[in-house]
């Protein structure tokens, strides 16, 4: 194997362009941002709800991300996906020597951007109908584009329920699935503290064995991926269904007692 891996896992809408973006300049890594997004997402989706097995899932990345990192012709290969978080004990086990990043934001923020910027690719009614009839009933699967291909929440909730119920379930899948990675292979990072603290940034270089230049920390500082520059809070409304949803999962990760932040653009 000429690379080493490494992984970038979240609920997505948490900075991961931004990663992509900054250890691409590290040198000596082969950085993608959703490496194979057709493939692993309907992957990930399948893996989640059972329909395909352990076996079926190492082969399928045997063929995509454990085949680039071999052929590779850099020192480091990282893949920063969100997609990737359903699938943490199988690329643990094909790839012994991958390190994982847990990246997270505040779920009212990540919950606001994926329904104000994305809400058109995530958990629309119609995608989702779809993708349920499938899972559920056997119905033909839909292509591999993103707006279908999501975990199947609960039927009670809306699309902004849905996307609430995704930033939870991940982040426990995530939390679960690490738990059995050993701890020497892992870092936890919140978003929040990543933009602010150049010597946290620093640590997360090291963690990853990339190359650390203090000028490299601006990156950190300006928001990525952004198609709208629009700071939207969340409405009453959708405040109270999201904490109905997902307050264990804001404790756990250490939101419960932090305001949300504002986004300057």
């Amino acid at each position: 194997m000429s690379a080493r891996p490494f992984f970038v896992v979240s609920s997505g809408r948490s900075g991961t362009a931004m990663l992509h973006k900054a250890l691409s300049a590290a040198g000596d890594v082969e950085m993608h941002h959703e490496y194979m997004v057709h493939v692993v997402q309907p992957l990930a989706v399948r893996r989640y709800h059972g329909l395909i097995d352990r076996g079926e899932t190492l082969t399928v990345l045997g063929q995509t991300h454990a085949a680039a990192v071999r052929y590779s012709t850099a020192q480091h290969w990282g893949d920063s996906s969100n997609k990737l978080s359903w699938l943490i004990p199988e690329l643990a086990q094909l790839l012994p020597e991958a390190r994982f990043v847990h990246l997270v934001r505040d779920g009212r923020k990540a919950a606001s951007s994926y329904f104000n910027k994305l809400g058109d690719e995530c958990y629309d009614d119609r995608s989702t109908a779809i993708l349920r009839a499938h899972v559920e009933h056997g119905m033909p699967a839909p292509p591999p584009e993103k707006k279908y291909w999501w975990p199947l929440p609960p039927r009670t909730l809306d699309q902004f329920g849905r996307i609430a119920w995704h930033w939870s379930e991940i982040n426990r899948t995530i939390l679960d699935a690490l738990a059995g990675v050993a701890p020497e292979r892992q870092m936890f990072v919140r978003l929040e503290d990543l933009v602010t603290s150049p010597s946290l940034a620093q640590s997360l270089f090291g963690f990853l064995d990339l190359a650390w230049h203090d000028e490299r920390f601006a990156v950190f500082a300006r928001p990525h991926n952004v198609n709208r520059p629009e700071d939207k809070p969340l409405s009453d409304a959708q405040r109270i269904a999201f904490e109905h949803i997902a307050a264990p999962m804001m404790e756990r990760l250490g939101y419960a007692d932090r305001d949300a932040y504002v986004v300057n653009y």
